[in-house]
């Protein structure tokens, strides 16, 4: 084999392995993050009144709770501002940890590692949020829609209402992990086409 084609191959290899990193992003991540929220609520557009949350506000909101998604779970811990997670579907287990941050621009913003068994990269989701007589309005940085996250008396079907105490992750983290350790590869072909990533970067 020749030098010329030796570098070919090895070209050839390492463009389709970042692709995959890219590909595994976007593939990985429970469908209530990567594509944002899409509760039973009608999607709302924001009263010009609304103001930007802040951070203070946003903390009260996020801290020490879980977000259960259909798929998974995602807790957001008070100390050291840790955020872990998982997800289980019919592709198989993943599970993510980072950080969760906030800031006075009204975002809240999911920065991580997600892990499966093909690969482990990093993905930020930002949420921004609007308050108005004590409803808030969310939409997913920077594509998705403003809708209703929490209603001023709160309804059984807001998004807000997944929110809970109870820590779903910390228990079911290890499994999740063995099973990103131990279960079959899939095929690279398999994983999903490469979309636009929503990310709006570091976010302090």
């Amino acid at each position: 084999m020749t030098e010329k084609v030796k570098r070919d191959r090895k070209q050839g290899w390492d463009t389709r392995c970042a692709m995959l990193v890219r590909h595994f992003a976007l593939g990985v991540m429970p469908a209530a993050l990567l594509f944002g929220q899409s509760p039973a609520s009608a999607e709302a557009l924001v009263p010009k009144n609304a103001r930007v949350m802040t951070a203070a506000e946003l903390y009260m909101v996020f801290r020490d709770k879980t977000w259960k998604w259909e798929d998974g779970a995602g807790r957001m811990q008070n100390e050291g501002r840790i955020f872990t997670a998982w997800a289980q579907s019919d592709t198989g287990a993943t599970w993510a940890e980072g950080r969760w941050i906030l800031n006075d621009h009204g975002q809240l913003c999911l920065k991580a590692v997600w892990h499966s068994q093909e690969a482990a990269a990093s993905n930020t989701a930002c949420f921004s949020h609007r308050i108005l007589d004590n409803t808030i309005y969310q939409k997913r940085e920077p594509a998705g829609d403003w809708y209703v996250f929490k209603h001023a008396r709160p309804l059984a079907d807001d998004e807000f209402k997944k929110l809970v105490i109870e820590d779903l992750v910390g228990a079911r983290l290890p499994l999740m992990q063995r099973l990103v350790t131990t279960q079959p590869k899939s095929k690279i072909d398999g994983v999903r086409p490469e979309t636009e990533a929503n990310e709006l970067g570091d976010t302090q």
